[in-house]
């Protein structure tokens, strides 16, 4: 699998790089979650089981203690209160300066294991050599686990039980809640005030977007990421944040002929104007091309928003949490209620 640059998710395909609800409300959501997955999971003693969005279900004698995740999936988890199962995780986790990837979020990923870095790179030596108990990862497309490489994927899935989290092409509340339930499974406490306070200031920035987007009628927004070839036009039906988003009233801008799974329409550069959007909302994860990098491009500054300043990054991967997602929600509100129509 290539390195970076990337379109949003381009994985799938193998061909780029890769108001406040309170602890009642949570505790029904989660009792919602567990209905619908059929699972029976213990947070401690006894057999512990949980049905995934792949309808396969992770059956062990004991609540699992030693998890290994996807980045994404380990940094949703902490989040909701996880912080003493995960042992090791795998996907981007550290960039070339050695810091922290942003994609770990809150995950002190100097204290754990890395099996991989980056896509392809998942060490089953080191993977065993941590007695894993749980594999946890996303799923965009179909049944296959994000990250985890399709040539040595029954030699990984041999050392633990896998689940799968669905991340594409679902609305974001759903993979918050799948992971809420999960972390709840695993011994996290939703009612502890982290959480609960993380959850209210979800909420309270979902409307703060929806009042923004209902006041600022007609501003177009495209989801985008470049590379050094290709321009990445996202199809707002397809990533889950978008989805959520465009529920909320953001007009996202829909591009007419999207690649095989959906996700992205691929633009050359010379056609990179073909959708006139006031803001770009620009893929900022570490194997995508930045402003900086794109600069060189004519084509890329003659974009209306570029010539506007209305480039803000975009995480096409976020964190499936609601103190992941909050400040995403707050940054993107102030972004529609301040931007000016450019197209």
């Amino acid at each position: 699998m290539p390195q970076a640059p990337i379109p949003p998710l381009s994985t799938l395909s193998r061909r780029g790089l890769l108001a406040a609800g309170g602890a009642a409300a949570l505790g029904a959501l989660l009792g919602a979650c567990g209905e619908d997955g059929g699972d029976t999971a213990a947070a401690e003693g006894g057999a512990w089981t949980f049905t995934d969005d792949r309808g396969e279900r992770a059956a062990l004698k004991a609540p699992p203690r030693r998890v290994v995740a996807y980045v994404g999936s380990a940094a949703a988890l902490y989040d909701f209160g996880v912080t003493d199962r995960i042992v090791g995780v795998y996907g981007p986790a550290k960039r070339a300066d050695g810091s922290p990837d942003p994609q770990v979020g809150e995950v002190p990923v100097d204290r754990l294991t890395i099996i991989g870095n980056a896509y392809g790179e998942f060490n089953i030596e080191k993977y065993a050599g941590l007695r894993p108990e749980l594999l946890v990862d996303h799923v965009f497309v179909g049944k296959d686990l994000f990250y985890v490489p399709a040539e040595s994927k029954d030699k990984i899935f041999a050392l633990a039980p896998s689940l799968g989290i669905s991340t594409g092409a679902v609305s974001l509340r759903r993979p918050i809640e799948r992971y809420a339930a999960l972390a709840a499974a695993l011994g996290a406490d939703l009612n502890a005030p982290k959480v609960t306070q993380a959850k209210a200031r979800f909420e309270k920035a979902a409307e703060e977007l929806r009042a923004a987007a209902r006041a600022r009628g007609g501003l177009k927004v495209l989801a985008a990421s470049g590379s050094p070839d290709l321009f990445y036009a996202s199809n707002p039906g397809k990533n889950t944040d978008l989805i959520f988003f465009k529920e909320l009233g953001v007009d996202l801008i829909v591009p007419d002929k999207v690649s095989k799974e959906g996700y992205f329409e691929e633009l050359s550069w010379e056609n990179a104007g073909k959708y006139r959007a006031d803001v770009i909302l620009l893929d900022s994860r570490t194997q995508a091309l930045q402003p900086k990098d794109l600069a060189a491009k004519p084509a890329w500054r003659d974009l209306p928003a570029v010539k506007a300043g209305q480039v803000v990054p975009w995480q096409p991967e976020p964190r499936f949490s609601y103190a992941g997602c909050a400040p995403i929600l707050e940054d993107l509100a102030k972004t529609v209620r301040t931007a000016k129509k450019a197209g």
